[in-house]
């Protein structure tokens, strides 16, 4: 059973060096979530999507963030440490593996991409972020962490994704994630992508709090691309 749709990723008008890493992360068809999610949030809407791990919603959210920072002009008077972009996701693994998948899909857009999770690399991530990046991409403790220290600045984040927002919940970051959307722009001044296996009610509620009338979009669980399905990235 394909999984994947007749939808291609140059059937979007996305920037050309975006299609570069596309193209040379071995995508071409667009899995349910994508061909769904990505159309809405290039018109600059929020997207709340429903989805499971293996749905290919990571790319669906990156190539979403890579284009609209790269169509958007930055700030005048940008500072060097303000991001561009705030990705959360529960756990270390998640955010490393979302990093190493914008690592590749982003090879060619110049963005720069920094890390911040805990348990190690304190300095090497403190490093990179005071160098300047612009997106971030995290956990939501080390974050935060940095976030007080003034290693990095939320005054001028267009994009804020909030990835597996149920597991956040679960894993007792509600907080943390209240804190850090409350200091970026206001939800109608950004871009904001939440998925969440499950759009349950208090995901619901921290959509309706912190994004702006988001398109809902459910995949449904027999959608998900299977491990045998090609559509991994080819690093």
């Amino acid at each position: 059973m394909n999984h994947l749709t007749e939808t291609r990723f140059k059937d979007f008008d996305l920037a050309p060096e975006l299609i570069k890493g596309i193209d040379e992360a071995g995508f071409e068809f667009c899995t349910p979530i994508q061909a769904q999610s990505i159309p809405i949030a290039l018109t600059g809407k929020d997207v709340a999507g429903e989805a499971q791990t293996g749905t290919g919603k990571t790319a669906a959210f990156m190539v979403a963030c890579f284009h609209h920072l790269l169509t958007k002009p930055q700030h005048e008077n940008r500072q060097q440490n303000q991001v561009r972009a705030m990705i959360l996701a529960p756990t270390r693994e998640l955010a490393i593996q979302i990093h190493k998948d914008a690592s590749v899909i982003g090879k060619h857009t110049g963005l720069k991409l920094g890390l911040a999770y805990g348990g190690t690399d304190y300095e090497k991530q403190r490093n990179i972020l005071t160098d300047g990046v612009d997106i971030l991409i995290g956990t939501p403790g080390r974050t935060i962490d940095f976030f007080k220290q003034k290693v990095f600045s939320l005054k001028n984040c267009d994009v804020v994704i909030l990835d597996e927002a149920d597991r956040m919940f679960d894993l007792g970051f509600i907080d943390d994630m209240r804190y850090l959307l409350n200091r970026c722009p206001d939800p109608d001044k950004r871009l904001s992508l939440l998925f969440s296996a499950t759009l349950s009610h208090r995901v619901g509620e921290l959509a309706y709090v912190h994004m702006n009338d988001p398109a809902e979009i459910r995949i449904e669980a027999e959608n998900k691309t299977a491990d045998k399905i090609e559509q991994s990235i080819y690093y």
